[in-house]
């Protein structure tokens, strides 16, 4: 299965300020102007898939980095804002991944193509492949605020697959003879399916990438898309609104990544 490589790098999608709510957007990732904070990432991202979160101590981020005990807080207030921080810039790479594609063909957002691209960017990510589950109790652990695991709640691949699902519907790219909870709740269950299978390949009979990929497109396409193709101004359109809603999340992560920096909360 093709996977982004490891580590992932983020960039910033800017919105107008009158379209973000007013709030000024975050231009810089600290790593990206500062190569310590980029080795105490690494380190906590190797550190946190050999071990237990719980159990990795900010002293030992700091000696794998290279780097003093303080220095590791004057990027970060505590261990959890850290590991929350790693966490959202995971996330970003793989919202690049699908904007990027959307941008170069407007035609990733038909749900056959949408639905294996928000699986094989998210299961190309160890650290994802452990801690994306809402339920998983170190994501519970290291986000307490609830404005914060709402965003991340928003930025799961099930959570957006159903999101944009009533924009397909609107612009005719999904079939309409079955209500929109039912279309939704049957996304959740293909979703979380396959994704399960994906990420644990030696569960379930063995297809390659392509081909399991391939599965859930011929599952996505029956279940959701209409008989009728359509027209290219509708793809088009749809591809324009769905673009947006994952570049207010890509925006609402920066903002978290930017609130664990010591002194802003």
């Amino acid at each position: 299965m093709r996977g982004r490589p490891d580590p992932p790098r983020t960039r910033v999608i800017m919105l107008p300020t009158s379209e973000a709510g007013g709030v000024p957007p975050v231009n810089r990732l600290i790593e990206h102007d500062s190569a310590k904070a980029a080795r105490i990432l690494d380190a906590a991202r190797e550190l946190a898939l050999a071990h237990d979160v719980r159990k990795v101590t900010i002293s030992e981020i700091a000696a794998a980095a290279g780097v003093g005990k303080g220095t590791v807080y004057l990027y970060w207030e505590t261990k959890e804002a850290l590991f929350m921080g790693l966490l959202a810039r995971e996330v970003l790479a793989w919202i690049d991944t699908a904007i990027d594609l959307i941008d170069q063909d407007p035609h990733h957002i038909l749900p056959r193509r949408l639905a294996p691209l928000l699986i094989r960017t998210t299961t190309a990510s160890p650290w994802l492949r452990r801690h994306w589950d809402s339920g998983d109790s170190t994501l519970r652990l290291l986000v307490h605020n609830a404005a914060d695991q709402e965003r991340f709640a928003r930025a799961t691949p099930d959570a957006m697959g159903k999101a944009v699902l009533p924009v397909l519907r609107e612009h005719g790219l999904v079939r309409d003879d079955l209500s929109l909870p039912r279309q939704q709740y049957a996304l959740h269950a293909v979703m979380v399916g396959f994704g399960t299978v994906l990420a644990n390949p030696g569960a379930a009979l063995a297809l390659d990438g392509d081909e399991s990929e391939g599965a859930l497109a011929d599952t996505v396409h029956l279940l959701l898309e209409p008989d009728q193709d359509p027209t290219d101004r509708a793809v088009t359109e749809a591809a324009a609104a769905v673009r947006d809603r994952f570049a207010r999340i890509h925006t609402d992560l920066l903002e978290l990544i930017s609130a664990g920096a010591p002194g802003t909360r």
